[in-house]
């Protein structure tokens, strides 16, 4: 059985919107300006997920890497190129122009439970999807990159509303200048008590 895993950048302060900067936010780029270390390869320590798992992407996400990964052909890249992706999107018909890749439409949380009953589902950026799968309890695993920057403002990777969440410290590690932090589910939060 498999799960939801979440990668992400992040600042200090939770922001998780534009860290490459391609989104044109006044902070965006953040995650970039530290370098090399904690932006390049396989900074998540995905490993065989990568091969036996499937990558779900937001439109915004699938049509940003779908301009910057299909030339590209060091070993972490063609991994990033052969696993199936799905793009959860509403206005998409069809996800041409990267390879293994297919339009869910308006299924997100029945076709991500059913991919969960066979292999695990990486979600990277996309907090538009990650809001939806953490809001019906899906979200499995939190590997976040945190950067030590605060930008005070931007979409965060826990809206406002984010259901309350047990979790454990699974693995920490420093990757250049950020922090890798491996968060898994512990299961329902404690009620409070009268």
């Amino acid at each position: 059985m498999g799960k939801v895993i979440v990668i992400e950048f992040v600042t200090l302060d939770g922001v998780a919107e534009d860290p490459d900067g391609s989104g044109g936010t006044p902070g965006g780029g953040w995650a970039f300006r530290h370098g090399p270390e904690a932006v390049a390869g396989d900074k998540f320590e995905l490993g065989p997920v990568l091969d036996t798992g499937v990558l779900l992407l937001g439109r915004t996400t699938w049509e940003l890497f779908a301009k910057i990964w299909p030339g590209r052909t060091d070993e972490f890249s063609a991994r990033m190129n052969a696993i199936p992706k799905l793009v959860a999107s509403r206005t998409l018909a069809a996800a041409g122009g990267w390879q293994n890749s297919s339009v869910l439409g308006d299924n997100l949380v029945p076709a991500v439970r059913a991919r969960t009953a066979v292999q695990d589902v990486i979600v990277t950026g996309s907090l538009s999807v990650v809001h939806e799968l953490a809001g019906h309890g899906l979200v499995g695993e939190y590997r976040l990159m945190v950067f030590p920057t605060v930008l005070g403002t931007g979409r965060r990777l826990f809206a406002d509303r984010t259901p309350p969440a047990e979790l454990r410290l699974h693995s920490a590690g420093r990757k250049g200048e950020a922090v890798l932090l491996c968060y898994r589910g512990a299961g329902k939060p404690p009620t409070s008590r009268s």
